[in-house]
């Protein structure tokens, strides 16, 4: 071998392991463009670059296949003429792209001018230059795509710039089956984000909550009304009586539906913890504690904080409430720098906030600051005519918690009708699950109540006759009814008369009498 056929080996295998070692380079580029950012369009277009930077492939294109339309979209393209190419498609086996779809085979073109079915319609290439794609795979399956390129025109290595181009296109499928399988995972996320908030929206719409009174009516349209607003709502009444179900209403009724909605009851801690409860505390504000926290204030912005029993706070704490609900702002415990928050506040009370702000113990200012829009809940012993259908409801509640059919007779719902209900729904509630543990049977009936221990002889209501008028009269000759139920209910109709419970049923004092004694009756003294 001569001299110069020596030297030109050598040349050409510096070429070569010059083009492995630019490729490699890029490789390890390509590789970590991937790694950075789950953005499929923009790790591409990155991609690209390198290809062009550090691979000298230069008009890089990556065109994906649209499974529902069944054809090829330009997913990214690298060049300065490169825009716009949205709306550009290739069908599969249409002109090169097309085919190397088709065929799931790479295809190279020593000059992209030699090929009649080169289409082109990017008018980007040159046609005296050559052209490589490749098909996109994900593992083993079909093609999902092509990445192509165009080499410089004196290269002469195209076959290892085919292979090169593969590997490429290897770590592009395992990209874009990462990418979809993470859009697919959001797809899922987003859908069951929407389906929950649907789910809440009911749960706590105007819907849920039970209510036929005139009392209860007004809170409705109190309630419609004000959800549209940021305006501070105080609502007012008894314990027991629902105040955060329409804590609850307002904000999933309100535009603020989609923003956090954070809960603390006021009377459960001390100043001090009440303070970084609501306003958070920096790393080492105090003994214990270790991280930063956020605030309820914090956690909620955007959305709506509920505030219960604010009636318990102490005037110290009302001044540091009062800056926060006047201004936005505030600081962490511990901490210098003021933070602003948007934050609308529902507050709750069971308490006579006047009378407090008269005897000096309650905040003058604060108590306007909050009683912007006051809403009374009434308490359940004005609302007796929605007792049967609360009644039900709870039943119903019980029942799907300990998995078993329940039911609650008419008698048992007039039995709860002449209580007082000091606990308001609450007490209701608890009623109905102490009935439902003491029934055998699945059936809540008036014994059943008795055996609660709900005395409600301590506690009968004083009837006025529109309120009477709203109980459900029982036809007394309805063939579903049994003995005993149908003797209660003439007693109940006779104001516990049993003469005149008699003539209801078409009986004599006599017969009544011995009913009331067989059946087991207890007979209430008014």
């Amino acid at each position: 071998m001569s001299a110069s056929s020596n030297h030109i080996g050598q040349a050409e295998e510096s070429r070569r392991l010059a083009l492995l070692e630019s490729q490699l380079a890029a490789l390890f580029e390509v590789s970590s463009v991937l790694s950075r950012s789950l953005n499929l369009e923009q790790t591409l277009r990155a991609l690209l670059n390198v290809l062009h930077e550090g691979g000298r492939m230069s008009h890089g294109l990556v065109c994906l296949l649209n499974e529902e339309r069944g054809e090829l979209l330009v997913s990214a393209l690298h060049g300065k003429d490169a825009e716009p190419f949205e709306k550009i498609t290739y069908q599969p086996g249409e002109g090169v792209i097309g085919h190397i779809l088709a065929t799931n085979a790479p295809w190279i073109l020593p000059r992209v001018s030699d090929e009649p079915r080169f289409l082109d319609r990017l008018s980007l290439y040159d046609p005296d230059l050559p052209f490589i794609g490749v098909p996109i795979r994900v593992g083993r399956e079909k093609a999902i795509g092509v990445v192509a390129a165009q080499p410089p025109a004196e290269d002469e290595a195209l076959g290892s710039r085919s292979r090169f181009l593969e590997m490429v296109a290897n770590l592009i499928g395992q990209a874009v089956r990462l990418s979809r399988s993470v859009e697919a995972e959001r797809e899922a996320l987003r859908e069951e984000r929407d389906k929950l908030r649907r789910e809440v929206k009911g749960t706590h719409g105007f819907d849920s909550i039970i209510g036929r009174a005139d009392s209860m009516r007004l809170v409705f349209e109190q309630v419609r009304q004000v959800a549209k607003w940021n305006t501070t709502v105080l609502l007012r009444g008894e314990s027991g009586t629902g105040k955060e179900l329409i804590a609850n209403a307002i904000h999933y009724n309100s535009p603020r539906s989609r923003a956090p909605f954070v809960k603390l009851n006021c009377a459960a801690l001390p100043d001090n913890l009440l303070e970084s409860e609501l306003f958070g505390h920096e790393k080492g504000a105090f003994t214990g504690a270790l991280n930063q926290r956020k605030g309820r204030f914090e956690q909620a912005h955007g959305g709506t904080l509920f505030l219960d029993e604010i009636g318990e706070i102490t005037p110290a704490f009302q001044a540091k409430l009062l800056r926060v609900l006047q201004e936005g702002e505030f600081e962490r415990v511990g901490g210098g720098r003021t933070l602003k928050v948007d934050v609308r506040v529902i507050a709750a009370t069971n308490r006579d906030l006047e009378a407090e702000v008269q005897a000096g113990d309650f905040r003058e200012d604060l108590y306007y600051r909050l009683n912007v829009m006051p809403i009374r809940m009434p308490a359940l012993r004005e609302r007796m005519e929605d007792i049967p259908e609360l009644a039900r409801f709870l039943v119903s509640k019980v029942a799907r918690m300990q998995g078993r059919q329940l039911a609650i007779t008419d008698s048992a719902l007039r039995l709860l009708m002449r209580y007082d209900w000091p606990g308001n729904v609450r007490e209701l509630e608890n009623c109905m699950e102490r009935a439902a543990v003491m029934s055998e049977n699945g059936t809540i009936d008036r014994d059943t109540i008795n055996l609660t221990g709900l005395e409600v002889g301590a506690g009968t209501v004083e009837f006025s006759q529109p309120a009477l008028a709203t109980t459900a009269q029982v036809d007394l000759n309805d063939p579903n009814l049994d003995e005993r139920e149908r003797v209660i209910a003439a007693l109940e109709e006779a104001g516990w008369v049993q003469a005149k419970a008699a003539r209801l049923l078409k009986m004599t004092p006599r017969q009544i009498a011995y009913r009331i004694q067989t059946l087991n009756i207890k007979v209430r003294q008014f």
